[in-house]
């Protein structure tokens, strides 16, 4: 999953780096993703993982990173079953 989520970023956040060189926990804002790229980060997620994002999950700490974002996504497979 986390290989799918970082393609995604690559995809889609608009970082002036890969996202592999980007630690699992590190700042993606910090790398130079923008609030504007992360909602197009948001909705590249549902269409990848075929799911919808809840609205108490559309905080800037969700995207936060990588393992912010596979936790969430984790969390949203879990209950979707």
């Amino acid at each position: 999953m986390t290989q799918r989520i970082r393609a995604v970023i690559d995809n889609h956040a608009k970082l002036p780096v890969k996202c592999e060189t980007i630690p699992d926990n590190a700042s993606l804002y910090d790398a130079g993703m923008t609030s504007m790229a992360s909602v197009s980060l948001m909705l590249a997620l549902e269409d990848e993982f075929n799911i919808e994002f809840p609205d108490h999950m559309l905080r800037r700490e969700v995207f936060e990173s990588v393992s912010s974002i596979r936790e969430a996504l984790d969390l949203i497979i879990r209950n979707a079953i």
